[in-house]
């Protein structure tokens, strides 16, 4: 019998798009755009001037792709230590079993719920399924969550193997609805608000059709999910990981008890500390501004979460350590998201964050600080390839840069469009934004290089500036979920131990149909009367 083809691992995969990458510098002449620093709510940003692109001296790339690998660490520093922190941090939770037995505990409920009729005909797996991907559509559509999701693969992955899927229906649920959610992005800042700023437009205008758009974007994803879910549960052979899912069936849950489950004087201690700091943040600030797009609202948030932490961290401090743990881990969530929402947290704060989280989980089971320290480095060591990988990816777009080709692939695309008509201009806008992405995903870093551009170019084809908007947010949010050049998707494949090639394989079928569904999204702003259109 022949053979199987061997598919290379990521870190060939990232080193040949590199090679090839360099080879483009001597093909491609090199180009520039001159770029002026505008103020978009508040902050600055350097974005192109239309019309001044020029030919600038060819800068071959050869050597250079070596810099690249190590220019790449450092422009995806924050990511890669942050991978680092939360694995050493959730391999102290790990080491307690508390999130197996959390699991335990969750799948017992869930087959509970089963002997209803009502879960019978629907089924409890596809429900719980249904409102996680809501959930984290929503954090993408709202705030742009992205990063955060890294934190969640070492949560869900696990969920799913022990109801019976595999690690792929672990990041369709988290990393994969967070990501639909931000291309379909309702107040996303991050894409939403530059883009409308840098195009002169009102703040998060045309509210209506992006939520209908979001409607479809979502329920598109779970129906793909639970389609994809259901058919590994008949027949997890039929997984394409099912064999490098020996890693995580290996560390499904037993359902041993563990000899350490009631709660020690460490365990009252932290909960005394967190509730003691929760509530000098109450006082602190009693009032936090929460926002939502271009809204503000008002909330006593820490008063209400040091209530209710208090009243269930006793509860669950009284019935065992393990459920104290995962109080902990909820806490932890809760504080994220006022962090991001309320106080403009990111990566380095929620780094941090976990790493409380770990060292609190650690002291709450009565683990030496040593021992402590030795899980903390483990874990980093675990989750080592999937840091590293991010690092690579980011020689990609740093030997473009460094190559001067970036730039003037931008400007031959838009010239392919200029005389294509309104229909074609808007597709020509959405495919130059899918393509720029496969090597650009940061959303804030091609708004300020495509925007200004494209939206001159939407006024001398006719068509509204809000159109070119809603293009660039598709076109940013889609293929994030597919391109190599991406430190997030290559982390969230590296913790869940799932290779690229088999990923780009696997979700290619999805990505292509969002494509087709966005661009027929946008074909109604061109003929109907929309609001903000």
């Amino acid at each position: 019998m022949a053979s199987k083809i061997k598919i290379p691992h990521t870190f060939t995969i990232v080193f040949f798009i590199v090679i090839v990458c360099a080879i483009l510098t001597w093909i491609i002449p090199g180009g520039e755009f001159e770029r002026e620093t505008v103020m978009v709510d508040g902050e600055e940003k350097e974005v192109v001037i239309a019309d001044s692109y020029h030919k600038v001296e060819n800068e071959p790339q050869t050597w250079q792709v070596f810099t690249a690998f190590y220019n790449g660490f450092k422009n995806t520093s924050n990511i890669i230590v942050f991978i680092l922190m939360i694995g050493g941090a959730f391999w102290i939770m790990n080491s307690t079993k508390a999130i197996d037995k959390g699991i335990y505990s969750f799948l017992n409920f869930t087959k509970k719920l089963q002997k209803r009729r009502f879960f019978q005909k629907i089924g409890v797996n596809n429900i719980v399924i249904t409102l996680i991907m809501i959930l984290f559509s929503l954090f993408g559509a709202i705030f742009g969550m992205s990063e955060e999701t890294l934190a969640f693969i070492v949560i869900f992955v696990p969920l799913a193997i022990s109801m019976g899927y595999d690690s792929v229906v672990g990041v369709l649920m988290c990393y994969v609805a967070a990501h639909v959610g931000f291309a379909g992005a309702i107040f996303n800042p991050f894409t939403i608000g530059i883009a409308q700023g840098l195009s002169n437009l009102q703040p998060f205008s045309g509210l209506e059709y992006r939520f209908f758009c979001w409607l479809i974007l979502t329920t598109i994803a779970i129906a793909f999910t639970l389609f994809y879910a259901n058919r590994v549960k008949k027949n997890p052979k039929r997984s394409f990981m099912y064999e490098l899912d020996s890693y995580w069936r290996d560390r499904a849950l037993e359902k041993t008890e563990d000899e350490t489950t009631q709660s020690r004087t460490s365990t009252w201690l932290v909960y005394g500390l967190i509730s003691g700091l929760l509530i000098f943040l109450a006082i602190r600030f009693p009032i936090t501004q929460i926002t939502i797009g271009n809204n503000i609202h008002t909330a006593v948030l820490f008063p209400i979460i040091a209530g209710i932490y208090i009243l269930l961290g006793f509860y669950a401090a009284r019935q065992s350590v393990h459920g104290f743990i995962l109080t902990l881990l909820l806490l932890t969530i809760v504080m994220l998201v006022v962090g991001v929402l309320g106080y403009g947290w990111y990566v380095g704060e929620i780094a941090a964050l976990f790493l409380a989280m770990g060292i609190a989980t650690g002291f709450a089971y009565s683990i030496k600080f040593d021992k402590m320290i030795r899980l903390f480095l483990e874990g980093c060591k675990d989750i080592m390839n999937a840091a590293l990988i991010v690092g690579m990816a980011g020689g990609i777009i740093v030997i473009l840069q460094d190559g001067k080709i970036v730039d003037t692939i931008l400007y031959g695309a838009s010239q392919l469009v200029a005389d294509s008509g309104k229909e074609g201009a808007v597709g020509g806008m959405y495919v130059i934004q899918n393509l720029l992405n496969l090597i650009i995903p940061s959303g804030s870093a091609k708004a300020a290089l495509t925007i200004p551009m494209m939206a001159e170019f939407s006024d001398l084809v006719g068509i509204s500036r809000q159109i070119n908007v809603l293009a660039f947010q598709f076109g940013d949010g889609f293929t994030n979920m597919i391109t190599p050049a991406s430190g997030v998707l290559i982390g969230c494949l590296g913790i869940a131990r799932i290779p690229y090639a088999k990923w780009a394989k696997f979700i290619f079928p999805f990505i292509l149909c969002l494509i087709i569904v966005g661009f027929l999204l946008l074909l109604p702003t061109i003929y109907l009367p929309l609001n903000g259109f």
